[in-house]
């Protein structure tokens, strides 16, 4: 009895060590994630104790004193909503008032493809959670297929798209000599991708560059893709942001519609509505005919189960209650204008400041270009020194946040800017 009873306690004493072997090593091969070089501008910028410091990284809205802003008809939809609704699941496909709303923003108030139901939509988890559910949808339906996206582009398509294990390709799109758009390049990628590819388009605001192409090369890029049979997916963060119009800043999509285009869509209200951090957004998929649309819609459905089951609450009935009420929606489009115009009113005056130090440099491409962005054509080491110099915090790429500027503090960027031009 007492060496079986020996013999036992070994055996048992072995197995723990095994066991406790292996729970040791089960992530003992992970790695720290590389730092997001967007969001890893904002923490070196919080950890700055100078006072003179200035983030033109982040990308949010700012007012003039660079402080947050909540729209006041964002303010009124949630007086309105409070103590009025219940905390229910929404349907997997999400509000469908919200959904009915936003598809007349990129469609038409008056669009054929809504009354004709061809259009399938979900809501999502803002644009980025838009662009991810097209990419599990492509990857599933189009397994060959791969896509192409523009040089440059928001970093986190890439990401987007790798992790639903969808090939990548690029097309020119930014000309650094010019600041400009590389129109002659691009539209030589798209007459070269294989036939039926499909293509990621910024609709309006591209971002990093903030450079879109005219109403003109807009045409000529839908026709080529007609040619070709391509698919155009527009990714539309700015709808309204960018030039203060909604129905200006659709028009490539528009376009695209006019000549008889099957298209995806991205919405996103993070930047139009200030509803950064309610994540409500939209993905659209025209489609042949009603029978079509309801078979993709059931599809896009079943993508989405197990990635969040439904899409959150609050934010869809924020974006219903404003744009289903008139006089909430007029309010609305009175607010994105002045933060549009705030917006272009800072690339004007931070052109002036820098033209009035005598730089002997052009600085056209600040107020050429429409958006929150603007694409400086400073370099990387420019960018550090702004950083280690002036306490001032950008992407390395040079990018921008024409947002984080303020009429308090133009001048003095416009100041550092100059001065780290000098050696260009």
């Amino acid at each position: 009895m007492a060496f079986r009873a020996v013999m036992s306690r070994r055996v048992t004493n072995r197995s723990s060590d095994i066991g406790a072997r292996w729970m040791s090593t089960w992530w003992g091969n992970v790695e720290p994630a590389a730092k997001d070089p967007i969001l890893g501008v904002t923490e070196a910028f919080l950890a700055d104790p100078s006072p003179s410091k200035v983030n033109v990284g982040v990308g949010a809205y700012r007012d003039d004193n660079g402080k947050p802003v909540v729209l006041e008809c964002v303010r009124e939809a949630e007086r309105r909503i409070a103590g009025h609704s219940n905390m229910e699941y929404l349907p997997m496909g999400g509000s469908v008032k919200m959904v009915e709303e936003t598809l007349k923003l990129a469609y038409g108030e008056n669009s054929e493809f809504i009354k004709d139901k061809r259009i399938a939509a979900v809501q999502s988890l803002s644009g980025t959670g838009a662009c991810r559910l097209f990419a599990d949808f492509q990857k599933r339906f189009r397994p060959d297929s791969q896509i192409y996206i523009p040089v440059p582009t928001w970093a986190n398509h890439h990401n987007i798209w790798r992790d639903a294990q969808v090939p990548q390709r690029t097309f020119h799109y930014y000309l650094p000599e010019t600041r400009g758009l590389d129109f002659a390049s691009l539209m030589d990628d798209i007459k070269n991708a294989p036939n039926g590819s499909f293509f990621l388009l910024h609709a309006c605001a591209h971002n990093p560059t903030g450079v879109d192409p005219t109403e003109e090369q807009w045409r000529e890029m839908s026709y080529q893709f007609k040619a070709k049979g391509h698919f155009a997916f527009f990714d539309m963060a700015y709808q309204g942001f960018a030039s203060g119009d909604p129905e200006r800043d659709a028009k490539s999509i528009r376009i695209f519609l006019e000549d008889g285009h099957l298209i995806g869509i991205a919405q996103s209200y993070a930047k139009n509505m200030g509803l950064y951090g309610q994540r409500v957004g939209c993905l659209s998929v025209l489609c042949e005919d009603e029978k079509q649309a309801v078979a993709v819609k059931s599809q896009l459905q079943q993508l989405a189960r197990p990635m969040y089951s439904n899409p959150p609450l609050h934010g869809a009935l924020i974006v219903s209650t404003i744009l289903g009420d008139p006089e909430l929606k007029n309010l609305w489009l009175k607010e994105v204008k002045v933060m549009a115009d705030r917006i272009i009113g800072m690339r004007t005056a931070l052109r002036e400041n820098l033209e009035k130090l005598g730089s002997p440099l052009s600085w056209e491409h600040i107020t050429n270009q429409i958006g929150m962005f603007c694409y400086s054509g400073l370099t990387p080491e420019q960018v550090d020194r702004l950083t280690s110099e002036f306490h001032i915090y950008l992407t390395r790429n040079g990018r921008i946040s024409m947002a984080g500027i303020t009429t308090g503090n133009v001048g003095y960027l416009a100041n550092a800017i100059n001065e780290v031009s000098k050696s260009a």
